[in-house]
């Protein structure tokens, strides 16, 4: 398959936009602002992120994270991504390929192979942006410059390391059917193109970027609109936000119309007419369409896109999700009355579903600044997230399961690569994003890590020193060159009681209304410090159709039980196949039970001796020690327990 287009003359491709300007607002998935637009009318976002250039990441777990995770990106190797692209191609080879997902079926005969590249691509660039490390913007060089080889080589646009890629592509454009995904990993690769180009201006991944998006423009010119929607009921990840941002990026009316074409239809009308049709769905399949459905909006301004949106956010978050902020059963959304069924699946919360699911939730606040959608952001950051890279090799986890007695399992350096091996790389070099944003006059903080913000416009830095979650309290200082009129809007979390904000020590503001901003407006002065003094308690939640079933949180964080290792054997929890688990126990294990009811247990969970740890009695009298969950690594855990009922002691006369 050739892709005609690719020769002909093309406008500028940034359209005088700085690449900057691009980097800080489209990568990261902008939503619409809302003040109901008229039809057709593109929206315009409310707020704006800052660059991840222009953030500072401080000493912290999240700095940690980063580094464990730049530190493996340096430790693969291109070429090996690579293996299956040249040979697609017609090429030889380099070096061997890497083993797992990268070369062999994920089940049955579903190939995904080169899905990873795409990934390791966008961490690459977001490594870059955020470091300026040079050895980032080289391996994205040596990768986009391989690629545009093997387009010249198979004179076609299209790239792709699946077995038989070109034939399964022209099939499934057929209308025949296929054991593949192949949209689902080409949407990988384009997005990481697009990442390449926009956070480190890479001419190289530009020019393979078009030829291949023009290629899919071409190649699916013929299709009737109701053979391209039979298409998509085979996987295909976030190909209408990638075509969508390539509208951004240029202007060209043949990607807003492909981005159009990729919003699947059979999943958009139901939730734009606001009906929960997700019962027994494939929940991460959905999700990057979601993210896909509200950047069509942000391209055409049509309503419906941002109302499926707006409303799968609501349900999934209010009705289907975890107290981590993971969601599913098996990679599914199954029916809420059914939550005691599925909460103790070891196949719950997959990761990649809560990658996208704070891509959403970022995207629609910057349209809609709720205090409820920085609220779940940070819940599932620490509890699905941070939470899920090992701390000690920076490996990641595929599924967080809330069996009890059940363990982190994490992937190998080299024979893994699951689809959450690749979000895992992105995930940990993104946390500068969505820390800090702004208006023209007032900077939002939303979560409390120790870290420093450049707003250029103002003149000014603002440092964030914090010891949260350890301690509740986060203290902020301007430094400028001259005076700052602005307004400083501090995230008062749901989680949290009350707000106390002192400013140079003075009582200046006080809140008593949860999951609000509170906002100090004034003309700053180089120097001036923030402190804003937060309330933690232990709480429960729980599923309504299920309220004996309780897990226990602290401000944002859910409290873990640390249950040990017994029987477990020595890296028992390292893992290749993902089909694995559930299948890592060398002998059983009987996890301790709680005795309670939901609205007093928690008041038996007694503070340890170090911040952040308790102790709870287990049905037998012995403690259980419980400590945040994002800490929990390499030992049995418990996040969710079924309460026995307390025993009656009074007897009838």
């Amino acid at each position: 398959m050739s892709d005609h287009c690719s020769s002909q003359p093309r406008r500028n491709f940034l359209l005088g936009v700085s690449v900057g300007a691009l980097a800080s607002c489209l990568l990261v998935d902008p939503a619409p602002i809302l003040a109901a637009p008229v039809a057709g009318t593109p929206p315009v976002t409310k707020l704006q992120p800052f660059d991840i250039a222009d953030v500072t990441l401080l000493e912290s777990p999240f700095l940690h994270a980063q580094r464990m995770t730049e530190a493996y990106l340096l430790a693969l190797e291109p070429d090996r991504l690579l293996h299956n692209f040249r040979v697609n191609a017609g090429l030889a080879a380099k070096a061997p390929v890497y083993g797992g997902w990268e070369s062999e079926p994920i089940w049955a005969d579903i190939n995904c192979q080169g899905h990873t590249l795409g990934h390791y691509l966008s961490a690459c660039a977001l490594a870059y942006r955020s470091t300026r490390d040079a050895r980032f913007k080289q391996r994205i060089e040596h990768i986009a410059s391989e690629l545009a080889q093997c387009q010249k080589a198979s004179n076609s646009g299209l790239v792709c390391a699946f077995p038989d890629g070109p034939a399964v592509v022209a099939a499934h454009l057929r209308g025949d059917k296929i054991t593949g995904v192949p949209w689902y990993t080409l949407h990988k690769i384009y997005a990481g193109l697009r990442d390449a180009v926009l956070l480190t201006d890479s001419a190289t991944s530009r020019a393979v970027l078009l030829r291949f998006a023009d290629w899919a423009v071409v190649a699916t010119r013929p299709l009737s609109d109701a053979q391209f929607e039979t298409m998509l009921e085979t996987e295909h990840g976030g190909m209408s936000e990638t075509f969508a941002d390539l509208f951004a990026m240029t202007g060209n009316a043949d990607y807003r119309l492909l981005a159009e074409r990729f919003s699947q239809k059979a999943v958009l009308t139901p939730l734009a007419q606001r009906r929960d049709t997700l019962d027994g769905m494939h929940a991460n399949t959905q999700i990057p369409k979601i993210i896909g459905f509200q950047r069509v909006w942000e391209a055409t301004g049509k309503p419906e896109y941002h109302e499926a949106a707006a409303f799968f956010w609501k349900t999934v978050v209010l009705n289907r999700s975890f107290a981590s902020g993971g969601h599913g059963d098996n990679e599914h959304f199954f029916p809420v009355a059914d939550f005691a069924d599925h909460v103790f699946s070891a196949k719950g919360s997959e990761t990649c579903g809560q990658h996208n699911m704070l891509k959403l939730t970022r995207s629609l606040f910057l349209h809609d600044p709720q205090p409820a959608y920085a609220d779940f952001y940070e819940r599932t950051l620490y509890n699905g997230i941070l939470a899920s890279q090992d701390p000690e090799s920076g490996m990641a986890t595929y599924f967080q399961g809330a069996r009890p007695g059940y363990m982190k399992l994490y992937h190998t350096p080299e024979h893994s690569f699951w689809c959450c091996t690749g979000t895992g790389m992105e995930n940990h070099v993104k946390y500068r994003d969505s820390i800090y944003f702004h208006d023209a006059d007032a900077l939002y903080v939303n979560l409390f890590i120790p870290s420093s913000v450049a707003w250029k416009a103002k003149g000014a830095v603002l440092t964030q020193t914090t010891r949260f979650p350890d301690a509740p309290v986060t203290t902020l200082k301007w430094t400028a060159q001259r005076p700052v009129r602005a307004a400083l809007r501090l995230r008062h979390p749901g989680w949290s009681a009350t707000a106390i904000v002192l400013v140079n020590g003075a009582e200046v503001a006080r809140s008593a209304n949860p999951a609000s901003y509170v906002e100090v407006a004034r003309t700053w002065q180089n120097g001036d410090v923030v402190e804003l003094r937060l309330a933690m308690e232990v709480a429960v939640q729980h599923a309504p159709a299920a309220p004996d079933i309780v897990a226990l949180t602290y401000g944002p964080l859910v409290l873990a039980g640390a249950l040990g290792r017994a029987g477990l054997a020595p890296g028992a929890d390292i893992i290749v196949n993902e089909r694995k688990y559930g299948d890592y126990n060398d002998a059983p294990f009987a996890a301790p039970m709680l005795t309670g009811n939901p609205d007093s247990i928690a008041r038996a969970v007694t503070p340890g001796d170090r911040p952040l740890e308790f102790t709870i009695a287990a049905s037998n009298q012995a403690p259980v020690r419980l400590v945040p969950y994002h800490r929990i690594a390499h030992e049995r855990y418990a996040t969710y327990w079924k309460l026995t009922p307390e025993r009656r002691t009074d007897r009838p006369t």
